[in-house]
């Protein structure tokens, strides 16, 4: 009878908690990413890039009408740049694309509807063809990658850029030019749910995967921070089957030991949705002790901005099947290290540090005992 009562409780507690972690990642969803997403969506620099900003702080100060007028001019000086096939011709295209980028990068607003209502895209996906060169294809793609940074209808825009910029990601393509579609794809998955599953139809999880499997700096934290934004829910789908891809797993957890703070941050939002919407994702994680090594990163590090998707993580752990988490020791550890945060002066950091609490209160009489023993 004990037993029985045990195992109600348990599925009664495990089912609630499901709920709030998906809740929760939705949540995540909102603020985190309105907030963060803004400040990383629009590409300024891309890998290698050495100009000078002199010219773009010269577009700021530009009146709009007058920005409008240069931005219709650049768009058709592209469209006959791709239509001319005399001496020199791939150079031509590439500065009339290096043109274009500039107003898109460097404006403190972006001329992006200027852009579309002159028919930028149809043009930016000509240069996306196969066979042309890197440097037109990483400028074409950058261009993108700054209207897909705009409002939801403008993003909306890129619907025939997609199949060529998933294309791109492939192993065929330098990693400049890959990194520079897979931000691409990011911002067009932050848009929201509808164009999440586009791009998902269209097989956009995959190649991200594979970039994210590698150790190229730059490179592997811009498919992460994109696979983040393409799994984030509230469909578990895609998130159940990034953690079984081959090779996703052991990536996670090297990222997580080894990688600087800035990529582990983005690998470590992506166990964020991982562990908020996947049940098959928290036992993978668990047992392949990823959640002893968000704990080590928890204390060993003092950012902020990485300590928060630990934290999330962690909870999302803790709040899982404690038959799971107790059994590889997460628990004992998690409250170890949240005295830490608990003591922290960011209020923020204490508000995580109570919510990872509050799932392990809300979980198994071990786990509790846990909490009231410590």
């Amino acid at each position: 009878m004990a037993d029985g009562k045990r195992v109600s409780i348990k599925s009664s507690v495990h089912n609630t908690s499901v709920q709030r972690r998906r809740q929760h990642a939705v949540t995540v969803g909102k603020d985190r990413r309105e907030i963060l997403i803004r400040t990383k969506r629009l590409c300024r620099h891309a890998p290698g890039d050495d100009e000078v900003s002199e010219e773009g702080d010269m577009i700021l100060d530009e009146e709009k009408s007058a920005l409008d007028a240069q931005t219709l001019q650049t768009v058709e000086n592209l469209k006959s740049a791709v239509l001319y096939e005399g001496k020199g011709a791939i150079q031509k295209k590439v500065e009339a694309l290096r043109a274009l980028r500039r107003l898109l990068s460097r404006s403190e607003i972006p001329p992006i509807e200027v852009a579309l209502q002159a028919g930028a895209v149809p043009v930016l996906v000509q240069c996306l063809s196969f066979g042309s060169p890197d440097e037109q294809l990483l400028e074409a793609a950058w261009c993108l990658t700054n209207i897909a940074a705009g409002e939801p209808e403008e993003t909306n825009a890129l619907l025939p850029a997609l199949p060529l910029l998933i294309a791109h990601l492939g192993e065929n393509s330098s990693m400049p030019v890959a990194e520079q579609c897979a931000w691409a794809l990011g911002n067009v998955a932050g848009e929201g749910g509808d164009m999440r599953n586009i791009l998902l139809a269209q097989g956009a999880l995959l190649p991200l995967a594979r970039l994210m499997l590698s150790n190229k700096g730059s490179t592997t934290r811009t498919a992460a921070w994109a696979l983040s934004n393409l799994i984030k829910g509230p469909d578990p789908k895609a998130a159940t089957e990034l953690i079984r891809i081959d090779g996703v797993l052991d990536a996670i957890a090297r990222h997580l030991k080894k990688a600087d703070e800035e990529l582990a941050t983005e690998v470590a939002w992506v166990v964020v949705y991982l562990s908020a919407l996947s049940e098959t994702a928290v036992g993978l994680l668990v047992k392949a002790d990823i959640g002893q090594l968000l704990v080590g990163r928890l204390e060993a590090s003092e950012s902020l901005q990485l300590l928060i998707p630990v934290l999330r993580s962690l909870g999302n752990l803790v709040a899982a099947d404690s038959y799971i988490t107790v059994g590889h020791g997460i628990t004992v550890h998690v409250i170890s290290a949240l005295v830490k945060c608990l003591k922290s002066e960011h209020r923020i950091l204490k508000k995580e540090a109570a919510w990872v609490l509050s799932n392990q209160a809300a979980g198994s009489f071990e786990q509790k005992e846990l909490i009231f023993f410590h």
